[in-house]
């Protein structure tokens, strides 16, 4: 095949004080190779290469051996002046040129670039991505995402950001996509778009799909079901009965012929529509009750599997692992279950239309995976060995990571990352889902107005977050030097204690969420310190409530038991973490979080200062419950044994516990807004409905806070027989 040359300019001044001409060539003319370039290309620019025709200093090849590599890996070897790098496919080569442009960013000078290969760890590294139209949950905190998510210009930085830290595959989820992408066939009047608005939609649709396959990312529709679109409910649905105009979740499902058939249609016409959609998902749960487990199954295959066979193409396939064993939309697990649907997913990947191997998706630990890295739950409680013994053939297991307690505070702890994928290196799994369903990271409403910062959209605020899954989920060798070089890199070379900051101070919500049990969303939001209370409200955790809440993780254990054991003499074995080594340890590691910013001088610098300031918070946070727990301790002991002393020590640390919360709403109050959250909701017959008014802020929940106090001081000792 003809080479190529790629003219590329570059012009760099280096210690020297020569110019330097580089080239590229590349033989593959694919667009995912084309991109790998552009970015080489952008990269050396910024560092003021440039190319001379006629002379070069150093020439790049972009090469695929798929013989040589195998899919996703790469390797960068240097002979003489020339340096290669070759991928085993298209997506291997765009990782290891963009291994090149993270060395040449971070300073390196292009002849100091080091040989190296890397091959992927697990075969799937996805993004879970709520679309802010027709979102699960109706609430402003998902709706006011709508029109940064209809720019072209952020969801390129998005799978920018998605190839830069190795995802390979985004999901695009929400109830009911389709009146968005097409205008049906045999059901025109199911899209309320008129031609205009409706070539917007498709030209916004059909832009993520082009961008994610230049960047060899596998895009995936995932609908829930099932749902219809109000248009078409009221202009072809016989039955008004069955009508879900408001789509609330936990309704009966329509399983009427015509709802039937027009589901599967637009499954074939949006495969069709858009021959870059790699697959579809689907979810058995939501707008389906009243319906057996078979029944749900049955479903998906006369609607979305049908429709993806009468579409003529393979289509990669997500099959969610049902959460109800009942004909409630919310259930509990069963083995029964299990049997059934590895049956089903089983008999799917022999089918001719779909390519293999089928992701079947669990919830890790729930809706709250930034927890322990042991799997103790899923969505509805016990996960039998159903899936995995034996070993699938058609299918692998994925887990989703879902993120509901940390939207607003940076977040990044390398090892616990490291950790929850060593523990699921079983070779039934196939990777992660990684994402959340009650925030989108689109808009920036955290940052208040006061100076540039250097970043746009929320997701860029997260970037250790990211990258830190990213990479860790490609290859977990990845050595910390690669995160602590990016901290260097945005913010010189002060910034390098940082992320031994964020490893030691984020650990915080990863242990609250260890020691307190929880289920679904709303159960806990661990930057907030809140979770349900009684009365099923998202509330501040209450002294009383850490007392009583059982832990999630059984290495831990809880105030109660705790007490309970002591006095009666009990002691625990060294593997358990009492209350009282849990408070230890948040000590240690926010006060070592602590001093390592302490010589941060960030008046210069209004991102770094954001960047410090969450350490801060979450370290201050980590101390607050650090006392919270000792004076639960204190407070339980008092109302067991009555020892007045025990009383004074719980209002000392409870009011020690306030003194920290008032440090975190000091250092937020300048930086931060008050921030509308899907958590802030309030029950209302069959869904949850949003109050609007409502705002989170660690400053409005100190009242509650100092409540406390005052639970403490009025204590009393009541004798038991």
């Amino acid at each position: 095949m003809m080479r190529l040359l790629l003219l590329i300019c570059l012009v760099g001044i280096i210690p020297s004080g020569f110019s330097q001409q580089v080239a590229i060539y590349q033989t593959d003319q694919s667009a995912q190779t084309h991109y790998a370039a552009g970015m080489l290309k952008k990269a050396l620019l910024e560092r003021r290469y440039k190319l001379d025709q006629n002379m070069t200093d150093y020439t790049i090849h972009l090469a695929i051996d798929a013989q040589k590599l195998g899919n996703e890996a790469y390797a960068i070897a240097w002979h003489d002046k020339n340096l290669t790098i070759t991928g085993g496919d298209p997506r291997g080569l765009i990782y290891g040129s963009l291994t090149v442009v993270e060395e040449l960013n971070n300073g390196v000078s292009l002849s100091q670039i080091k040989a190296r290969s890397e091959k992927p760890h697990l075969a799937l590294r996805a993004i879970k991505f709520d679309l802010p139209w027709d979102t699960y949950r109706h609430s402003y905190a998902l709706d006011l995402h709508y029109e940064t998510c209809r720019d072209t210009t952020y969801w390129k930085g998005f799978l920018d950001m998605m190839a830069a830290n190795r995802f390979n595959a985004l999901s695009l989820w929400n109830l009911h996509p389709y009146p968005f992408m097409i205008r049906p066939a045999n059901f025109p009047a199911a899209t309320p778009f008129n031609d205009q608005q409706m070539k917007e939609w498709q030209s916004l649709f059909r832009a993520i799909f082009r961008m994610a396959n230049e960047r060899a990312i596998d895009t995936y529709l995932v609908p829930f079901n099932i749902f219809t679109s109000p248009e078409f409910s009221k202009a072809y649905n016989p039955n008004p009965a069955l009508n879900n105009l408001e789509h609330l979740h936990f309704v009966n499902g329509d399983t009427s012929e015509v709802v039937r058939r027009y589901t599967r249609e637009c499954v074939t016409q949006v495969l069709q529509e858009y021959p870059e959609l790699t697959g579809f998902g689907l979810t058995l749960g939501e707008g389906m009750g009243g319906m057996t487990p078979q029944q749900r199954e049955n479903w998906m295959k006369a609607t979305i599997l049908d429709g993806m066979r009468l579409a003529n193409r393979k289509t990669k396939l997500i099959h969610r692992i049902p959460f109800s064993s009942t004909t409630g939309s919310l259930g509990v697990t069963s083995i029964e279950t299990e049997k059934l649907t590895r049956k089903s997913i089983e008999q799917e990947g022999s089918l001719a239309f779909i390519e293999g191997p089928i992701w079947a998706d669990l919830k890790y630990n729930w809706s709250h995976a930034h927890s322990t890295p042991k799997l103790v739950k899923v969505h509805g409680g016990k996960l039998y060995d159903t899936y995995f013994k034996p070993d699938p053939t058609a299918y692998k297991i994925t887990w989703t990571v879902r993120n509901e307690d940390f939207f607003c505070l940076r977040w990044g702890v390398p090892d616990f990352v490291r950790a929850h994928i060593a523990t699921n290196n079983q070779s039934y799994v196939g990777g992660y889902f990684l994402g959340s369903e009650t925030y989108i990271p689109a808009k920036d409403y955290f940052t208040k107005p006061g100076g540039p910062v250097d970043w746009k959209y929320a997701f860029e605020r997260q970037w250790l977050f990211y990258k830190l899954w990213g990479r860790l989920l490609y290859n977990p060798a990845t050595p910390d030097a690669v995160f602590r070089a990016e901290f260097v890199r945005r913010y010189g070379t002060v910034a390098a204690p940082l992320l031994d900051a964020y490893a030691s101070a984020s650990s915080t919500p990863l242990r609250l969420a260890s020691a307190f049990d929880f289920t679904w969303d709303f159960s806990l939001y661990s930057e907030g310190m809140m979770a349900h209370d009684a009365n099923k409200n998202v509330s501040y955790i209450s002294v009383d409530q850490q007392i009583t809440q059982a832990v999630l993780d059984p290495d831990y254990v809880s105030v109660s038991e705790f007490v309970k054991a002591t006095l009666s003499g009990k002691s625990f074995d060294k593997t358990k973490i009492t209350p009282p080594i849990l408070a230890q340890m948040l000590v240690r590691d926010c006060q070592k979080s602590l001093q390592l910013v302490q010589s941060i001088n960030t008046s210069a610098n209004r991102s770094l200062q954001y960047e410090v300031a969450d350490v801060r918070v979450w370290a201050n946070l980590g101390l607050h419950l650090a006392e919270k727990l000792k004076g639960a301790v204190a407070l339980q002991t008092y109302r067991t044994m009555g020892v007045e002393s025990t009383k004074q020590e719980a209002v000392k640390h409870l009011e020690a516990a306030l003194r920290y919360w008032d440090e975190v709403v000091s250092i937020t109050s300048p930086l931060y807004n008050e921030m509308p959250l899907v958590h802030l909701s309030e029950q209302k017959g069959s869904t949850w409905a949003q109050n609007d008014k409502l705002r989170f802020h660690w400053e409005k929940l100190r009242p509650v806070v100092a409540q406390d106090v005052d639970i403490a001081k009025r204590a009393q000792y009541v004798v038991t027989k």
